[in-house]
């Protein structure tokens, strides 16, 4: 397990950390606190209503997934009794797994999930909004570290890296291609991460492969935007309904102006409409095999009491 006890933002490294009990790792970059101008600018020819007006964020340092969370990690939390048996085939017991083999699991999918896509070194996909946040409370408790959901603003701040461009490599789509996976070259599925270029920070696939899950509930900016405002420190729209909520990013199935840095999609009832059950599922999304998510470990670590908001919104149920 990696050394991750950090204090201060000059501390702060890449680190490559171990499921504990299991063989898989997962990578996280760190990312400066800074301020940047969120959203599109008004002669942003590509900019949607939603997206503007564009405003100044301050955002605190925090580490953020070099990938997307791959079905490598997703399914040990998927599958308690796989997870339980693969730490008793590796000798391996660890003090904080009472807490993490408490957390609510996803039920079973009654159909197979990636869509024939892929499974090993591939995105997770289809999880609804609180599955991943249920997931980034499984791994805290795994490793004793606090991890959720980007907000919105951070998801932002990671993928333009410094940059105020169309997308983290500039206003060139024709260089999309090296950056991402969407609907020109994708042949209309997901890939494994990692395979294109990363952005100025390090971090692959924020454009396509996978839309990936922010915290916040969706609204248009202008609606959340008090008149006067000047700075917005570290926003978070809680969520108090199950939809919207955001999406970033784009996918393997949108054209090139869904992967911009600025551009913003919420979710859907319908992505749930040949869901089965009823109630329909609080875990699995049968219509949204584009959606996915990355990980988030803020620096300054919020008390105990205000962890749980991050992880159980309330709001799982349609």
């Amino acid at each position: 397990m990696a050394n991750l006890d950090v204090h201060t933002e000059a501390e702060m490294k890449p680190y490559t950390n171990t499921i504990p009990g299991t063989q898989v790792r997962y990578v996280m970059v760190p990312v400066p606190g800074g301020e940047f101008i969120m959203g599109s600018r008004d002669d942003d020819p590509m900019g949607r209503p939603d997206e503007r007006p564009a405003h100044r964020v301050k955002i605190d340092p925090f580490w953020i997934g070099m990938f997307e969370v791959t079905w490598n990690e997703f399914e040990l939390f998927m599958y308690p009794e796989d997870e339980k048996r693969l730490r008793q085939e590796l000798g391996v017991q660890n003090p904080t797994d009472p807490l993490a083999d408490a957390v609510a699991r996803p039920s079973k999918p009654y159909t197979e999930m990636t869509f024939g896509m892929g499974k090993d070194g591939y995105p997770a996909i289809s999880m609804t909004h609180h599955a991943a946040n249920k997931y980034c409370q499984w791994l805290s408790a795994k490793t004793g570290h606090f991890y959720r959901l980007p907000t919105e603003a951070e998801w932002e701040y990671a993928c333009r890296a410094g940059t105020t461009n169309q997308w983290s490599f500039g206003d060139d789509p024709n260089l999309l291609d090296q950056y991402a996976w969407y609907e020109d070259n994708s042949d209309f599925r997901y890939h494994k991460v990692g395979t294109k270029k990363p952005n100025p920070w390090g971090l692959y696939d924020m454009h396509g492969n996978v839309a990936e899950w922010c915290l916040d509930q969706y609204e248009p900016y202008e609606k959340l935007l008090a008149p006067g405002t000047d700075v917005l420190v570290n926003p978070w729209n809680r969520a108090t309904r199950p939809y919207p909520h955001v999406t970033r990013g784009g996918s393997y199935d949108d054209p090139a102006w869904r992967l911009r840095s600025a551009a913003r999609r919420p979710s859907d009832r319908s992505w749930k409409m040949r869901d089965p059950q009823l109630p329909k599922s609080i875990w699995w999304l049968t219509d949204a095999p584009f959606v996915g998510f990355r990980i988030v470990r803020p620096l300054k670590v919020p008390p105990p009491e205000e962890m749980k908001k991050y992880w159980i919104s309330g709001t799982e149920r349609d």
